[in-house]
């Protein structure tokens, strides 16, 4: 292995004019990127402008712009193939134009590989909650996700899982082109987790773990932007991750809702017990969740919007399976054929 490997950021952004500056501020600062790609794809607001200001300061920035999306491409997938086909580094890393890189976390990601002996390394990085709707849905998001997708079975050689997170995935170069790059997985909506499989299954080590002090991203800065995401994410991790049936999403419904908590708070119209039983039951689930957070690395306290996070979560998966039923999704301005048993 190269005793001081190279690395290659690969950025797409699309309308991302409030957080290039900060994503690209913060790769150039690790030492070990010797080049940031950032692919404007199509972007109708000030992005080009705020790269163009970019590009003054930082020499290793270069910018390329998307043109007409071919057929059967998801738009992120097609800028970042775009990305991977003029870098030059040992590594690539694809990252998100939301994200912030801490100081030293290529370094550590590459070290992370060289113990492990890992091909691809993935972290799943920290996530900035501001609105209450945030601190509702994103953190119970993840703490759902955590029970699908283990760390220790994804890093596991012998366990068939596979996972990884499109917000910072790096990936050795020639194993990279070995498994077709993302044209393999061109139409995927979750790339990220395509890959990661087609990885796995040619036989390259994965390591995959927390991003606390590597990368910090606050992914929707809008309702209407985490709605939509969560509609394009929530149904392929939970429901076709298990499954890819009515019956997945159904005993995911189970586990998530309160019901009996819920059954029994109405009954304190008969007799006071039956209410402070309720209370107590629906404090108990208050009180698992506030262990599954910590377990997650989000604070403790963020269990209090946990029955508005409850109701979010269900909304938005029965939301996505529902758009998935119709057989398409809406991102950023662009519309994908989706199926409920992909």
């Amino acid at each position: 292995m190269n005793s001081h490997p190279t690395v290659s950021a690969i950025v797409p952004a699309r309308n991302e004019e409030a957080t290039i500056a900060a994503a690209v501020d913060s790769l150039a600062a690790q030492p070990e990127i010797k080049e940031i790609i950032v692919i404007d794809d199509q972007s109708s607001d000030g992005t080009a402008a705020a790269l163009r200001q970019l590009s003054s300061c930082y020499a290793q920035l270069r910018v390329l712009e998307t043109r007409e999306l071919p057929g059967g491409w998801v738009g992120k997938n097609y800028a970042v193939s775009l990305g991977a086909a003029h870098a030059t580094g040992d590594w690539l890393l694809f990252t998100d134009a939301d994200g912030v890189h801490l100081p030293g976390s290529t370094a550590h990601a590459l070290a992370d590989a060289a113990e492990t002996g890992a091909g691809l390394v993935s972290y799943s990085p920290e996530q900035e909650t501001h609105t209450w709707w945030e601190k509702a849905l994103i953190p119970f998001v993840y703490t759902r996700l955590a029970h699908k997708y283990s760390y220790a079975e994804v890093n596991h050689p012998d366990s068939p899982a596979a996972a990884a997170s499109g917000q910072y995935l790096l990936i050795r170069r020639e194993d990279y082109s070995r498994i077709g790059g993302h044209a393999a997985v061109a139409g995927e909506v979750l790339e990220d987790v395509a890959l990661a499989r087609l990885a796995k299954q040619a036989g390259v080590r994965l390591y995959f773990a927390s991003g606390m002090g590597i990368m910090r991203v606050r992914m929707y800065r809008t309702f209407r932007a985490m709605w939509e995401g969560w509609t394009k994410n929530l149904y392929p991790l939970i429901g076709a991750s298990t499954g890819g049936s009515s019956r997945a999403v159904g005993r995911e419904l189970f586990r998530v809702v309160p019901w009996i908590p819920l059954l029994v708070l109405p009954l304190t119209l008969l007799h006071l017990i039956w209410g402070v039983l309720g209370v107590a039951l629906l404090a108990g689930r208050h009180a698992a969740y506030a262990a599954d957070l910590r377990r997650n690395r989000f604070p403790a306290g963020l269990a209090l919007y946990y029955l508005p996070g409850v109701a979010l979560y269900v909304a938005a998966l029965l939301n996505s399976e529902w758009r998935y039923a119709r057989g398409s999704v809406a991102w950023k301005g662009r519309e994908y054929p989706v199926s409920r048993d992909s």
